[in-house]
């Protein structure tokens, strides 16, 4: 029996995987590595392993994970580690600690990816955030 109480999510995914002709064994292989991503996005992720644990070629993951949810899984796992950024970075945490925290294992390229995501240095964006608290 089908459940009939669907999020928007499940709904626009049913329409994607009928549009699409996607396999229900790829759909959740596919959110599968989604939840892994935001489980360890502090770790480095090999994209090579999580599409060989999804029985897929490093192409076909990448293309069925962006037909899914718009965007590549590097890039989601970019803008995941930004967003966990920005929250520690409000908090006051250092933007070395953060650096870390989130993934990156180089301040430059975290510094850099911040700045393309958010427009900001992981710095001024503390700064501008903490000055909007007082």
């Amino acid at each position: 029996m089908q459940h009939s109480s669907k999020t928007f999510f499940e709904q626009e995914v049913d329409r994607i995987a009928n549009e699409h002709g996607l396999a229900e064994h790829h759909y959740i292989q596919i959110r599968q590595s989604k939840a892994f991503m935001e489980k360890y996005h502090s770790e480095k992720i090999e994209l090579e392993k999580i599409a060989a644990a999804a029985f897929m070629s490093r192409f076909h993951y990448i293309r069925i994970f962006k037909l899914v949810y718009g965007l590549t899984p590097r890039e989601y796992l970019r803008d995941l580690r930004i967003n966990k950024a920005k929250g520690l970075l409000r908090k006051g945490m250092s933007v070395t600690q953060v650096c870390f925290d989130v993934g990156y294992e180089s301040l430059p390229t975290f510094s850099s990816a911040f700045k393309r995501g958010t427009g900001y240095s992981p710095k001024m964006y503390q700064e501008l955030n903490n000055s909007n608290l007082e």
